[in-house]
């Protein structure tokens, strides 16, 4: 049955507003077994305490075996300025997270990825202290390949960076990285492992 958010309060304590654009993005709400029981807007979805939605993450690797990492662009109202995975969002109602992922993947960082596999689903509720929104994502999780160098979409991404697993953690001590960032990556081990081979640390 479609959802229709109540009235709420769009502004973000890091600063940084949301677009009319954001406010108007629908997606799919689902229940614990991942099936689709209607819609929200996509602010709505994330007010505390949030609303259970589809979302997806991918995980890229160059033929060394580096993880493909973004830096999410300082103007997103949500976790802004901190690393991630190489691309994160949400399908539109009724699309494909496949799909989706391959889609947002060429949008913000213009590579399409030469070879990318289904690696399951996990599901989680992380809070964003710095915002006050709350990630409830029912997450699809994808691992691939990618032979071409990024062009990241500036509105986007703020930086990129391909990283050995020994780099990945020396980073990750120092520079701040999105809440369900640990979460997806643990998730999707066993299916990057098999990608990257026993030499990639992974």
């Amino acid at each position: 049955m479609p959802t229709t958010p109540a009235t709420v309060d769009h502004s973000a304590s890091n600063g940084v507003q949301p677009t009319a654009a954001d406010a108007s993005i629908m997606l799919e709400l689902v229940d614990e077994d991942g099936v689709t029981i209607g819609t929200a807007e996509k602010l709505a979805a994330h007010q505390a305490p949030g609303q259970l939605h589809r979302a997806f993450s991918v995980f890229l690797f160059d033929e060394s075996g580096r993880l493909l990492l973004q830096r999410r662009a300082l103007g997103k109202y949500h976790s802004p300025g901190v690393w991630s995975n190489t691309c994160c969002g949400h399908p539109y109602p009724g699309e494909a997270p496949f799909a989706a992922a391959a889609r947002r993947t060429f949008e913000e960082l213009g590579v399409s990825p030469s070879l990318m596999a289904e690696a399951g689903t996990v599901r989680y509720n992380h809070p964003d202290p710095a915002s006050g929104l709350v990630e409830q994502e029912f997450n699809h999780l994808f691992v691939g390949l990618v032979q071409a160098g990024p062009r990241p979409d500036p509105e986007e991404v703020g930086e990129t960076a391909f990283v050995t697993p020994a780099e990945l953690a020396e980073r990750h001590a120092s520079a701040p990285f999105s809440a369900w960032f640990m979460t997806v990556l643990d998730a999707a081990r066993p299916a990057i492992r098999e990608l990257t081979g026993p030499a990639g640390g992974w």
